[in-house]
């Protein structure tokens, strides 16, 4: 039995056919805007220069996101910031050649060290409260009698060297674990390293980090305001160590073969 005609030879067999071809078609258009919001326009390996962002088709409008507590709103899609030249040279002649540090790549942000630009506020929690906080102001946290508890120990660096002692533990007050252990080193004040890099040696009452060596603490990035930190800070501070696994030493950055 043949399809009940709509219009002259147009059926609903067809009629629905059309529409998910119609419907595909502009599922194709609508993921490709989506996708490009964030990242582009992307840079040519060889110039640096950025490339087109393509039309209205292309390119889906900037999106807002409204913060809480508020922090006010953030676009991903925000301005475009000046191209910087780092202090650096391709390791070989080729556009996929990965850059060799030529200054400090500490500061200068490069490989492993690099960080983002993220907001010069405190991460929150659901109340609005900072979220990671000295132990020793929360006082409904504590460490557990089953574990050692860092402060007091002494740490070590990769080098085997004494960077200083733990005075203070800082506490994630979302997810209630320690994120950060602050230090007193010497000559260099009170340094934050992640506690997610240390090593507690139970027998013997130390940690031991070996993302960089005793003397390279004196430089680690330190929180502005006492007893606070922003995200800008934290990724910082944890590219500075995240750094140090390739940059800490020479030796590091040689085939191990």
């Amino acid at each position: 039995m043949d399809d009940v005609k709509i219009v002259g030879t147009l059926d609903v067999t067809q009629l629905v056919f059309y529409a998910f071809v119609l419907f595909f078609i502009a599922l194709v258009f609508y993921l490709r805007r989506e996708d490009r919001r964030e990242g582009y326009p992307t840079e040519a390996e060889d110039t640096g220069m950025p490339d087109t962002m393509g039309g209205p088709l292309s390119r889906a409008a900037p999106k807002t996101f409204d913060l809480p507590h508020g922090q006010g709103t953030v676009s991903p899609d925000g301005e475009r910031r000046e191209r910087v030249d780092l202090p650096a040279k391709r390791a070989f002649g080729s556009n996929g050649a990965p850059y060799v540090p030529t200054g400090d790549p500490f500061a200068d942000g490069l490989g492993p060290a690099a960080w983002a630009e993220r907001m010069h506020t405190p991460d929150l929690t659901a109340s609005g409260k900072p979220r990671i906080v000295p132990l020793s102001s929360a006082d409904h946290v504590s460490v557990s009698p089953r574990d050692p508890n860092p402060v007091g120990m002494t740490v070590i660096g990769a080098d085997g060297e004494t960077a200083g002692t733990v005075t203070e533990a800082w506490v994630d007050m979302s997810e209630h674990h320690i994120r950060y252990l602050e230090i007193a080193t010497d000559g260099a004040g009170q340094v934050l390293a992640p506690m997610a890099m240390a090593k507690i040696r139970r027998g013997k009452g130390l940690i031991e980090i070996d993302a960089i060596t005793a003397a390279q603490f004196a430089n680690v990035p330190k929180p502005i305001t006492p007893g606070q930190i922003t995200l800008n800070e934290e990724e910082r501070i944890v590219a500075y160590f995240g750094g140090g696994y390739l940059y800490a030493d020479p030796r590091r950055q040689e085939p191990i073969i």
